[in-house]
C-alpha cells in the first residue's frame, strides 16, 4: 500500500465476516470417500481373460504374462 491505512465502513465489516454457506442455502454434499480398491483377483478369479459388459459395449479385460492387465474393446 501508500502507506495509508484502510478503514471499514460497517457494511464492509460485515461483509467479511459473513459465512461462506448462508443458512437459507443448501450445504453443498460432502465428498464421497473413494471405495477401496478391487483386487484384480476378485476380478479375474482364476482366468487369464472375463469380458465386461460396460453401457451396452463389450469389453475384455486380459492378464499377461508379465503381470499386466490389457483391456480391449
Amino acid at each position: 500500500m501508500n502507506g495509508q491505512t484502510a478503514t471499514l465502513t460497517p457494511a464492509r465489516r460485515a461483509a467479511d465476516t459473513t459465512p461462506a454457506h448462508a443458512p437459507d442455502r443448501p450445504r453443498p454434499a460432502p465428498e464421497a470417500a473413494a471405495p477401496a480398491p478391487l483386487p484384480s483377483e476378485q476380478l479375474l478369479q482364476g482366468r487369464k481373460t472375463i469380458e465386461i459388459s460396460h453401457n451396452g459395449t463389450l469389453y475384455r479385460l486380459q492378464a499377461t504374462r508379465l503381470g499386466k492387465l490389457i483391456l480391449t474393446k
